[in-house]
């Protein structure tokens, strides 16, 4: 069972939360916070495996508090949900430790699969967010100056879709729609890919399709 914690200021937002996970199978709300000053105080008594975490509230705000959890909790999965999608928000998120980053009107279900995800040590990012940190992974100038495209490792072709899809920014649900197999058997061929590059995560992996050139238009 994956235990989270919403971290919101307003009520509606955590009210809408409580009914999503009260249907989800596997993840339980262990709680609720409305600032956060209480969101550090109920991660150390509750211990939750991922928090949402929204940024902008009154008081102690969400990077401090995101900070403050970490340094406590550093198994903890802390996935900032906000209405901002804007590099202000994205890269102090990431610099306190947030492993993830989405925006409130995310689909339901993609915030589901974004709690699992992150429970199981992966980075949910939205479409967006994640195209930014690709692009900015791939124009950064290297510390030796440019260098030539890295080689693609031997990858089945069905895993060479699937990895220019992530490069798109797709989620697994759209790679599973797109390509007409199912959300299961993305995930393996994710899994297999991260083991063949050697890529532990979902934002370098969509970094290596853009310099491989293998993103679709």
């Amino acid at each position: 069972m994956i235990r989270v914690l919403a971290v919101d200021d307003q009520q509606l937002v955590r009210m809408g939360l409580r009914m999503l996970f009260e249907q989800a199978p596997g993840i339980e709300l262990a709680g609720e916070a409305a600032d956060g000053a209480e969101a550090v105080r109920l991660a150390a008594r509750l211990a939750p495996d991922v928090v949402l975490m929204d940024l902008r509230m009154p008081g102690t705000d969400g990077i401090t508090a995101t900070r403050r959890i970490l340094a406590d909790r550093p198994a903890v999965r802390v996935v900032a949900l906000t209405t901002f999608d804007d590099d202000e928000h994205l890269y102090p998120a990431l610099a306190a430790g947030a492993c993830g980053f989405l925006v409130k009107d995310t689909p339901p279900g993609e915030i589901l699969d974004a709690v699992r995800r992150a429970a199981h040590g992966e980075a949910p990012f939205s479409r967006d967010a994640l195209a930014r940190l690709v692009d900015r992974a791939v124009t950064a100038p290297a510390p030796s100056g440019p260098s030539a495209p890295p080689e693609l490792p031997a990858v089945t072709p069905r895993e060479r879709e699937v990895l220019g899809l992530i490069g798109a920014g797709l989620t697994n649900k759209e790679i599973s729609d797109r390509l007409h197999m199912g959300v299961t058997t993305v995930k393996t061929h994710v899994a297999s890919l991260m083991a063949k590059t050697g890529r532990d995560n979902r934002i370098r992996l969509a970094v290596l399709a853009v310099l491989c050139g293998i993103v679709p238009d």
